[in-house]
């Protein structure tokens, strides 16, 4: 299959003609900068031009509260506009080739035509996520009193089954692993036994990771509440490594940037599942108050940053074939979801690049002296460089947009999808 590129490339040179000899200036000047640090530009350019995060297809439309959704024109309807958006944010800011789907809501009769059609948008898939969250038309069994963990045994294998068939659809498409997060938990004391909730949990996953290919890597999603405001089944970091480690050596944590209490360390919580092999991928998102899901570095950039230290760090010293999945997962409630998937893309890569320019055989001197305030500049220092012109200079050399969002906005994309794609009803929830 044939896909023509949804933005016009001739646009592109167009928009990046009007600004490149200023980019180029920059670069060269933070070149010279950098040299100072004896750091070559050049080589911190190509690691940054290797990063890329995958976008989420359910991303793709406006999110919503648990109250309501506030729907824009143009928004997908179906997993084949899901991956056309997806497109246009990787070819702009030509970081994210890779789009994580979720099933049920994008099923489909052939995923051997799916899989060509998302590589002529030149997209390919990565993990696949299983939905026991929420009950679907016909369901035989309602998840609303628990998935995996359920105390009904007919649940507990519906559950499984569906995960399979994640698996299988997964294989289909390209897909290498499966992303699991449940809902289980309790909204009152004593609703469950929080002892035999768990067993369920490890009895029913247990299942799901004997089906799994040779090649394939199971990945456990904690959170710490909602939709379960009393307990989660798997609700910390702690209960994701310990359910790993019983499950299997394909078994691995994913951490959501979101789904913490308030305040907790999460680049100790990288360094800690690091250590142990178990960091098997990444949610990225921010929040002010809990699992608010807003955009990549929109509240606290440092915070990302710190992420990026750690991940860095377990990169040049890699355990047990380190290889995370990396995706951004947010809820756009009022912004155009590619311009914030686009921006959320650049500041992933903006704290990438600046992890990177850390000077590590500094900072490790200062470790090992206990120099805490050196140690702490040594950091503070990369952060504060402007590595604007690198991420510019990469998306300009791969034919990417330099300034994304002025260029999409120039395309009408959006305006012709709204005249295109049948509208979005009212509702609520994320999707």
């Amino acid at each position: 299959m044939t896909t023509t590129l949804p933005i016009s490339d001739e646009l592109i040179s167009e928009q990046n003609a009007k600004i490149s000899a200023a980019v180029l200036e920059d670069y060269e000047a933070l070149g010279r900068r950098l040299k100072r640090d004896n750091i070559d530009i050049d080589a911190i350019t190509r690691k940054v031009a290797g990063f890329t995060v995958a976008v989420p297809s359910w991303g793709a439309g406006r999110g919503g509260t648990r109250f309501a959704k506030f729907p824009i024109p143009g928004e997908p309807t179906n997993v084949h506009e899901k991956l056309e958006d997806c497109a246009v944010i990787n070819q702009l800011c030509q970081a994210t080739p890779r789009v994580s789907p979720h099933f049920p809501w994008d099923k489909v009769d052939d995923y051997s035509a799916l899989r060509e059609e998302a590589e002529g948008y030149g997209l390919g898939f990565d993990a696949v996520n299983s939905n026991t969250f929420q009950d679907q038309l016909g369901q035989a069994h309602s998840y609303s009193t628990g998935s995996l963990s359920s105390t009904d045994a007919a649940t507990r294998a519906q559950a499984v089954e569906h995960n399979i068939e994640c698996v299988e659809i997964g294989q289909k498409i390209g897909s290498k692993d499966l992303t699991v997060w449940v809902g289980d938990g309790t909204n009152f004391p004593g609703q469950q036994d929080l002892g035999r909730s768990l067993d369920r949990y490890l009895e029913a996953a247990a299942e799901i990771y004997s089906a799994l290919p040779d090649d394939w890597r199971m990945l456990l999603e904690h959170k710490m509440f909602e939709p379960a405001f009393y307990s989660s089944v798997i609700s910390d970091w702690g209960s994701s490594i310990l359910a790993a480690q019983t499950l299997g050596e394909k078994c691995k944590c994913l951490v959501d940037l979101g789904h913490h209490a308030p305040n907790v360390n999460i680049e100790q919580i990288v360094a800690r599942l690091h250590r142990f092999g178990k960091l098997g991928g990444f949610h990225f998102n921010d929040s002010k108050y809990g699992d608010d899901d807003l955009d990549s570095g929109s509240i606290n950039p440092h915070q990302l940053f710190l992420v990026f230290n750690e991940l860095v760090e377990a990169e040049q010293n890699p355990r047990d074939g380190f290889n995370p999945a990396y995706m951004i997962d947010q809820s756009h409630n009022v912004t155009d979801p590619i311009e914030s998937m686009m921006c959320s893309a650049d500041a992933i890569l903006s704290a990438y690049a600046k992890a990177v320019i850390v000077d590590r055989k500094a900072l490790h001197a200062a470790q090992d002296s206990n120099d805490a305030m050196l140690a702490a500049q040594t950091l503070r220092s990369a952060y504060k460089a402007d590595v604007s012109p690198i991420l510019a200079k990469v998306r300009m050399d791969k034919g990417g947009a330099i300034d994304m969002l002025s260029t999409y906005r120039a395309s009408g994309y959006r305006d012709r999808k709204a005249q295109e794609r049948k509208a979005v009803g009212l509702g609520s929830g994320i999707v």
